[in-house]
């Protein structure tokens, strides 16, 4: 790749010099299998397409396990096994019995959270510390939060009674497997719906080792559904005429197809799609404070969520300042094995994603942005890319439009509050964005006119279950999270 001139030659000579001996997670108590069937009915079956293919440690590129792919015939026996256990089962069941089973389901997600912590960092790619610290701990919130909904629920619509919708097919990305099962299931299972879940074909473990969770629960069979496939397998699920929901986590390009085909079929369907949020950073921000939180925001999760602060809007007068802070900071960020609880930065999920980051990084570069990198020493073996960032953005740059899912930031420039805005809300996306600043008043006059679903301030990726998320324009629409979150599962009389 060519390379621009860089910052790199700022940083002090202590920089590099500490290091830390290497802390592995184990991975003795974690059992893999060398095969996984579908999850149909409340029992592992075969497919009937007789295809499987192969899941990799992203980091190593080593095969972790063979997974089934379903197929049309597949997908019709999951929905059909979910609208039986609609019927006689679920929908039947009194709202405090089935918060009983979710609250069963969080607990177990708890006792074994360091098996699932420890299968997504090598399924996915993400450090240790993200999988055990945020993405198991918020999953099994998200369990609980919903259990407490599940007799409830006519409170959550004041004034009507609500009614389950029926079979509900979810189809969740590879960013956050675990978390973005939780998000969907849980809300579905405690409104009295039954579900089919498609996980990413590259992050499928943590949905199965789910699976076997619901089993151990003694779930009614058919209740929760897990089918493995790639994009055919997600078409057949959502395209199902017994489908009466379809909840998407992924693509603007695949969500719009999605909305095209449930348009007239009178199915409820909510997108959560892609984003490029803008971290707006104010002169009286506190800037150490807010690097950290561009740091959480783009750097710790690899950029691998929709709502990661891919943008950074500094005022004029602190942009040299900012940029060197960042600049040093970025150079501390250790990258390497997941596994090691000393990682802050991670694998790319796939080969595919890498060569995608690679291709708009070097389109930055050829329209005229300079590129800052860390210099990290990338492992010879797995997807990597090291943590990045852009000054000399210009807004017609496609770093500055376009999704790049990776840890690359695009920094830009502002002088006025309105010109912040509107940088802000020059995009197709409108998922999130981030406020910092040291006064209260700016943050709420700015926020209202930010065109986002969520805005934090003073901070930025965090997460709660009774916090609804959601976009606007091209990220989508409905919620997930809170309240609001059961609004989509629901029918109101």
């Amino acid at each position: 790749m060519r390379r621009s001139r860089t910052l790199a030659t700022i940083e002090p000579d202590f920089l590099g010099k500490w290091e830390y001996a290497p802390a592995p997670e184990s991975t003795s108590h974690l059992s893999i299998r060398s095969s996984y069937d579908l999850f149909i009915g409340g029992k592992w079956v075969s497919p009937k397409s007789k295809k499987f293919f192969s899941t990799i440690n992203p980091a190593t590129e080593e095969t972790l396990a063979s997974v089934a792919e379903a197929g049309a015939a597949d997908v019709d026996a999951a929905v059909r096994a979910a609208d039986r256990a609609y019927e006689k089962y679920w929908r039947r069941m009194p709202g405090k019995e089935r918060g009983k089973y979710l609250y069963r389901i969080a607990r177990m997600l708890q006792e074994k959270a360091r098996e699932f912590a420890v299968l997504e960092t090598m399924d996915g790619g993400k450090p240790i510390k993200e999988s055990r610290d945020v993405d198991v701990p918020l999953a099994a919130a998200h369990f609980f939060y919903y259990a407490g909904w599940a007799d409830k629920l006519d409170y959550a619509l004041p004034g009507r009674k609500a009614r389950p919708i029926g079979v509900c097919g979810q189809v969740i990305p590879w960013n956050f497997p675990l978390l973005m099962a939780a998000w969907k299931l849980a809300p579905a299972l405690a409104c009295g719906n039954v579900s089919i879940l498609k996980p990413a074909e590259t992050t499928p473990l943590t949905a199965l080792h789910l699976a076997r969770l619901f089993e151990e629960a003694d779930f009614p069979p058919g209740v929760v559904n897990v089918i493995t496939g790639a994009g055919a397998t997600g078409a057949a699920l959502v395209t199902h005429p017994k489908v009466r929901k379809v909840a998407f986590t992924g693509s603007t390009e695949v969500g719009k197809r999605i909305q095209k085909s449930a348009a007239g079929t009178g199915k409820r369907l909510t997108l959560e799609l892609g984003g490029k949020a803008a971290n707006i950073v104010f002169a009286d921000a506190p800037l150490d404070q807010a690097v950290e939180g561009i740091i959480n925001g783009i750097y710790f999760n690899q950029g691998h969520v929709c709502c990661a602060g891919s943008r950074l809007l500094v005022e004029e007068s602190v942009h040299d300042v900012l940029v060197r802070k960042l600049a040093l900071r970025i150079r501390t960020l250790r990258l390497g094995d997941p596994l090691d609880k000393n990682t802050d930065v991670g694998a790319i999920n796939s080969k595919m994603q890498l060569e995608k980051i690679k291709e708009l990084v070097q389109s930055g570069v050829d329209e005229g942005a300079v590129l800052t990198q860390s210099g990290c020493v990338l492992p010879s073996k797995g997807f990597w890319f090291p943590p990045s960032f852009f000054t000399n953005v210009a807004q017609s740059f496609r770093i500055a439009n376009e999704e790049i899912f990776g840890p690359v930031l695009a920094v830009q420039t502002f002088r006025t509050p309105d010109e912040a805005v509107e940088k802000a809300n020059n995009t197709m996306y409108g998922l999130s964005a981030g406020v910092w600043t040291d006064k209260g008043s700016k943050i709420f006059k700015i926020s209202q006119k930010l065109r986002a679903g969520v805005v934090w301030a003073n901070t930025y990726n965090k997460f709660d279950p009774t916090s609804p998320f959601g976009g606007y324009k091209e990220s989508g629409f409905g919620r997930e999270g809170g309240r609001h979150g059961l609004a989509a599962y629901l029918e109101a009389e």
